[in-house]
């Protein structure tokens, strides 16, 4: 019994295949897994054509005929539309618009193929054997290059009525403040790799113009070269400015984080990427803010986990969704 899965995203793709059925035990399941470059601006017909291609090179090199196999898993990211298997123009695959990639991969690989946006694959995926194992409510936040939620409410992946669901980024939480989803002051525009940058970039100006010093930066010419990567290193380095510019996410983090619980009420925010690699840091600073903005009688019942799959949850979000 082996399964495929398919990461769509804009930087890389990544083809998975996997053995056996996905339970709560991961060991030994993916077997094999070909990674390439998406190279968006050649299209999205020839990225397709290359997942095929990859697909099949991949059952060949592990003698798997397409008879074997139960199904096909795609996690990408959204708008899309996973009743119908359609992706609908994602920010980062600019041209994949309308796009039936379920029948295409069906048509090819003579199995069904379900599709869902990366978020709610991912939070599948630390659902059933990362950090949120044993949680019938959870929300999982992605934290990386944006910020994305997936809703596992009573026991089951919530998704809303056109797939809208989780779209936690979206949420104004300031008038003011660095950009993320189109809108100032979101919490994707204070809680994203992009958002961090921006934020930098902000707070970098006023430091220049007061004459103030930073490991990172003399200049403004400088500023182009930030990522949230090296304003973090730099942090650890005890430099002022960049822990400035993370203690402000910290701050609207928790925020965010405060909205979440109260709404939704979950057991457990399972939070990825950015938080994962730097929760020593995190942990007391948002606690501190919940503890102010939520209702006691909710954050109390609410765990607050970094992730646990790491670099393999993309490949575990990609097979989840055909369990």
């Amino acid at each position: 019994m082996y399964s495929l899965g398919i990461d769509i995203g804009g930087t890389k793709c990544a083809v998975i295949l996997g053995k056996g059925e996905l339970t709560q035990n991961t060991e030994g399941f993916i077997i094999d897994k070909i990674q390439f470059p998406t190279n968006v601006s050649r299209g999205y017909e020839k990225i397709i054509a290359e997942i095929i291609e990859k697909g099949d090179e991949i059952l060949l090199r592990n003698n798997v005929s397409k008879c074997d196999l139960i199904g096909v898993g795609v996690s990408c990211g959204g708008p899309l539309n996973s009743k119908t298997g359609t992706i609908h123009c994602p920010p980062n695959l600019p041209d994949w618009d309308n796009v039936t990639i379920s029948d295409i991969l069906s048509r090819h690989f003579g199995v069904k193929c379900v599709l869902h946006n990366d978020a709610n694959a991912c939070a599948v995926a630390e659902w059933r054997f990362g950090a949120g194992k044993g949680y019938n409510n959870m929300v999982f936040l992605t934290f990386g290059t944006g910020m994305g939620a997936g809703l596992i409410l009573d026991g089951k992946l919530y998704s809303g009525t056109n797939d809208g669901a989780g779209e936690v980024g979206h949420i104004r939480l300031a008038e003011t403040g660095p950009e993320g989803y189109g809108k100032k002051g979101s919490f994707e525009g204070f809680c994203s790799g992009g958002g961090i940058r921006n934020l930098a970039i902000l707070t970098a100006k006023d430091y220049i113009r007061n004459n103030k010093k930073s490991i990172l930066f003399e200049s403004e010419k400088d500023l182009e070269n930030l990522t949230a990567q090296s304003i973090a290193e730099a942090m650890y380095e005890g430099d002022a400015f960049a822990r400035e510019v993370y203690e402000k996410c910290a701050e609207y983090l928790g925020r965010g984080l405060s909205v979440i619980i109260d709404i939704l009420n979950p057991e457990a925010i399972v939070i990825g990427s950015i938080f994962e690699r730097n929760q020593e840091f995190f942990v007391p600073l948002i606690e501190k803010i919940i503890k102010t903005e939520a209702l006691g009688c909710n954050s109390e019942v609410c765990k607050i986990l970094p992730a646990q799959l790491g670099d393999s949850i993309g490949d575990y979000a990609a097979l989840g969704v055909l369990f």
